[in-house]
């Protein structure tokens, strides 16, 4: 019997996988990003205390003998208001 099979009778195979570079250097420029603006914090954080930031009047303080909780709501509003208006214009 003579068998009518194609010369290459293989599944055809998908396309190599090419390595998504862009994505990899996006999320390695947001950690510099994220790092450097850490940085700037800490160091720009004496003049933050002064001007009153992390004592707003909608931030939660809870005295007791020996416990405190502090709970920043006002301060993380405001931190998140700002950082969410910055990564906008940077995205635009």
């Amino acid at each position: 019997m003579t068998d009518f099979r194609p010369a290459d009778n293989r599944a055809p195979q998908p396309a190599p996988m090419r390595p998504c570079y862009t994505r990899a250097m996006s999320v390695q420029r947001l950690l510099i990003i994220f790092g450097l603006a850490l940085v700037a914090l800490g160091v720009l954080w004496p003049l933050i205390s002064k001007i009153g930031l992390g004592r707003l009047p909608g931030d939660i303080v809870i005295e007791r003998d020996s416990f405190r909780l502090y709970i920043p709501l006002a301060t993380s509003l405001l931190v998140s208001v700002v950082l969410s208006l910055l990564l906008w214009l940077v995205n635009r």
